[in-house]
């Protein structure tokens, strides 16, 4: 069969439903998932810093529909996230799917963004490779309009041993377009917003941080990778895995 059609697909699904959410559909996303333009502005005057997170999905029902934990690192004006695709749970993450992606080395994944440069990369560690791409038309508009915030404290809560206040955030951008969030800030960590938590009316999604580490993480991690072959689009990536692992070496190959 040609896994072309269906490896793309999946890893795309998988990686869309990821962002579902991420300051709601008002705001429109589109960047990696675990991230968006919006979602950037809680981060408040934290500047720099890395740990490990977990992304949650409930659907309407407030049903589990995807579990997604991942490496997090700010550094002024970039963000990466490591992602490994096996460690995904939920219904929104079939296992025939993430098996599929592991059968061609795209299991794992990393994507940088640069905001100063209004673009991003998903990289692929096991195939040696990576895509450059601008970001969202819309995660550029949000950049360069920037955002109004306006937060309401609604009590106190402790996330994961760190006392937190729990604030309802009000963003809204030039055009008047509103989003909303609850943020737990910890009070012990100056403020970072250990939870956040966006609703929207097929979905919530829940970002919670811990080991966390204030303080400038290392910069060549946000650096493009050396030694890996850059393609323009993932369309040119899937053609050359399809190339690679085609026994007759051409792009339609069947295996």
């Amino acid at each position: 069969m040609n896994r072309m059609r269906i490896v793309w697909p999946a890893l795309a699904a998988i990686l869309a439903t990821g962002a579902v959410g991420i300051a709601q559909a008002q705001m429109p996303s589109g960047g990696p998932p675990g991230w968006n333009a919006a979602m950037t502005k809680l981060f408040g005057d934290v500047k720099a810093f890395s740990a490990k997170a977990e992304l949650r999905a409930l659907d309407k029902a407030g049903q589990p529909a995807i579990q997604m934990p991942m490496n997090f690192a700010l550094r002024d004006n970039k963000v990466r996230m490591d992602i490994d695709m096996t460690l995904l749970k939920g219904p929104k993450a079939p296992p025939e799917q993430v098996a599929l992606l592991k059968q061609m080395a795209m299991d794992r994944v990393a994507c940088i963004v640069a905001l100063d440069k209004k673009a991003m990369q998903i990289i692929f560690p096991s195939l040696a490779a990576y895509v450059e791409t601008p970001l969202p038309e819309d995660e550029v508009a949000a950049l360069d309009k920037g955002l109004k915030l306006q937060k309401t404290p609604l009590g106190k809560e402790t996330i994961d041993g760190h006392p937190c206040v729990m604030n309802r955030v009000v963003m809204t951008d030039a055009k008047g377009q509103v989003a909303e969030a609850v943020v737990w800030n910890a009070t012990d960590l100056k403020g970072f917003p250990v939870q956040m938590q966006m609703n929207e009316k097929e979905t919530t999604v829940i970002m919670r941080y811990n080991e966390i580490h204030l303080g400038k993480p290392d910069a060549k991690q946000f650096d493009s990778p050396a030694g890996y072959t850059k393609h323009a689009d993932m369309q040119q990536l899937m053609i050359a895995i399809a190339q690679k692992q085609s026994p007759k070496g051409g792009p339609n190959g069947r295996q």
